[in-house]
């Protein structure tokens, strides 16, 4: 499909993968994570909002409409235009989201456009996707940024609304492919922080490789390998660890959404050296935030 709906696109990010990137976030995620930052876009198709606005002391309503329709070829002119930059700085294109993988047919045009003129393409995913999508947008993805959340299923159905199988078994399939991914995960107080998540993903990570269908077994809430495995490539993958903020709670109010983290501050929160000292101990190379 060449058409798509983009709610935003950031030029100049240093966050989103090597370099100097412009990152395009498509619209609709069949996640609903208590702390995402970017709730504006869980639904697929474009939103009509009141936005008020604080003037001198007045009160302003502004409406606005997030999410937009666009094809491939508009897009990709819009982008080539930040070229110079991905190429002095080793930079490129970002597809986030939401979910990019929520959009596949779209998503996959679009790195395969971006490819095709020689730029470099990462993709910030959260893994929830059917493996076909996964091996359609394989070819076309230089870098996955993956999300790694929570490893027992019913605290991730819990705190995202989905199952982590596939998830997990998509990471799984791209260590398998040799593909190079970063893994993001958000440190969330009292949820994705605590020992037994932490220990858990360590054990996961450094046991990913081979079929995971045939070659492990995997624990209904744990889906921790039983036995441990060696990856194709003794390099153990790089992690990033995305402190939590709240700057995004007005966003839920705009669009009708319950935030579920309440008062959580980052006062809870383990210091990022911490954790970061954790990962390292276990031999991977670790860098806090994005």
């Amino acid at each position: 499909m060449n058409k798509g709906i983009v709610f935003d696109i950031k030029r100049f990010a240093v966050h989103d993968g090597p370099g100097i990137r412009t990152t395009i976030f498509l619209k609709g995620c069949p996640l609903s994570c208590w702390w995402c930052h970017n709730p504006e876009s869980r639904d697929e198709m474009p939103q009509q909002t009141t936005k008020h606005i604080s003037l001198d002391g007045k009160l302003f309503d502004q409406q606005e409409i997030t999410g937009y329709f666009t094809d491939v070829d508009a897009l990709v002119a819009e982008v080539d235009r930040d070229r110079i930059f991905f190429e002095e700085s080793g930079g490129g294109i970002t597809l986030s989201g939401g979910e990019p993988l929520y959009q596949p047919d779209f998503c996959t045009a679009l790195l395969q456009a971006l490819k095709e003129r020689g730029i470099h393409t990462a993709l910030d995913t959260t893994g929830h996707a059917p493996e076909e999508v996964l091996n359609q947008v394989m070819p076309f993805t230089d870098l996955f940024l993956y999300d790694l959340k929570l490893m027992n299923e019913e605290e991730h159905l819990k705190y995202t609304g989905v199952s982590n199988r596939d998830i997990l078994k998509n990471l799984n399939r791209l260590f398998q492919k040799e593909k190079e991914e970063i893994i993001r995960i958000p440190v969330i107080p009292g949820i994705t922080d605590t020992e037994k998540n932490v220990n858990e993903i360590i054990t996961f990570l450094t046991g990913l490789s081979g079929d995971m269908d045939h070659q492990t077994t995997i624990s209904p809430n744990h889906h921790i390998p039983t036995r441990p495995l060696v990856r194709l490539s003794a390099c153990p993958p790089v992690i990033h660890l995305l402190p939590y903020h709240a700057i995004a709670k007005n966003k839920y109010r705009r669009f009708n959404l319950e935030y579920k983290m309440g008062d959580t501050t980052t006062s809870r929160q383990p210091s990022p050296e911490v954790l970061k000292q954790t990962f390292e101990t276990a031999g991977f190379t670790v860098q806090t935030g994005g």
